[in-house]
């Protein structure tokens, strides 16, 4: 291990960027998800340098407790101290693989306990009500349909869904070769209704959105310009839907409608390891959530139909 304060110690700025670099190249850990540690780990930075420390080799198990105290000043919530904690926690078991740091300091950091939510979902007859809001004759409407469709019937992500290529579809099997976290290629099941909207779309809406344009981006979903549909444009749209369908447009987004997947999928008697695939979690303790929202539901549903629930009492 290098001798602290050393004059060939390693920066911690340099660390956190080779380390970086680590999580793109070798694990191939989406842009964004890199950009998320980058910035946990510039958390840790700032709260060393009011320390003094700039150095990895100097940061000790002090310095390390006193991040949980350094974030909780600064009002973060739970789930983002956690977060930020895990990245840390991350850099230092690197920094220790390369003999900067023992494990000693490593063994300072605990993540915060965290009330687990549940997951928002809408009922089966608002996301009727959203896709049916979607509904027109123009390529527009047809498109918006078709996502609308692929993300509730396929369970997808936001970023795969509006970074989905042509190549992604078997139209003949009805399937879906989806890459998600991690560059992990899943493939997911269609059903009738939204392969018949994403029929109906590629055949009647894309190529008037593509025009005379080169398909340069070959991405199912496109923009009136003719290129990749974006996260941000996706979003707008679905709000502008909800409110048409009368639904709250803080009540929906894109996980939204991936949670109620999952959820009509649990309900429907598939089990957790099928929605596990489908969904591409690589635990299956995050499926198992969906499990406590089907029990709520069929609470609720008791609650509210049976003759001795609280909505059936005369």
């Amino acid at each position: 291990m290098a001798e602290r304060g050393a004059p060939g110690a390693t920066p911690l700025e340099g660390l956190c960027d080779s380390f970086l670099t680590r999580l793109a190249v070798e694990e191939g850990l989406s842009p964004r998800t890199v950009e998320a540690y980058a910035g946990d780990l510039r958390h840790l930075r700032d709260h060393l340098r009011e320390r003094g420390i700039e150095r990895v080799e100097r940061v000790t198990r002090h310095d390390l407790s006193a991040i949980a105290l350094y974030l909780d000043e600064r009002s973060m919530a739970a789930s983002s101290r956690a977060r930020v904690l895990v990245s840390v926690r991350r850099l230092m078991r690197y920094a220790e693989e390369l003999g900067l740091v023992g494990a000693d300091p490593i063994e300072a950091l605990r993540a915060p306990k965290q009330s687990r939510t549940l997951p928002r979902i809408l009922a089966a007859e608002e996301t009727v009500a959203l896709i049916e809001a979607a509904h027109t004759n123009d390529p527009i409407g047809l498109r918006d349909v078709a996502m609308l469709e692929t993300l509730y019937g396929a369970g997808l992500r936001v970023t795969e869904l509006v970074t989905l290529p042509l190549s992604a579809i078997d139209r003949r099997g009805q399937l879906l070769r989806v890459v998600g976290k991690g560059r992990k290629e899943r493939v997911v099941p269609l059903g009738d209704v939204a392969s018949a909207a994403i029929e109906t779309y590629l055949a009647e809406a894309r190529p008037l959105l593509l025009g005379d344009r080169s398909d340069v981006d070959h991405a199912v979903f496109l923009t009136r310009r003719g290129r990749a549909m974006t996260r941000q444009n996706f979003f707008a749209r679905l709000r502008q839907h909800a409110i048409r369908a009368g639904i709250a447009g803080d009540r929906v987004s894109p996980h939204v409608l991936r949670h109620g997947f999952a959820t009509d999928l649990l309900e429907g008697g598939a089990d957790l390891r099928s929605i596990q695939s489908m969904l591409g979690h690589a635990d299956l303790s995050s499926t198992e959530i969906y499990t406590h929202v089907s029990r709520k539901r069929l609470r609720e549903t008791v609650e509210l139909r049976h003759p001795r629930g609280a909505g059936g009492k005369r």
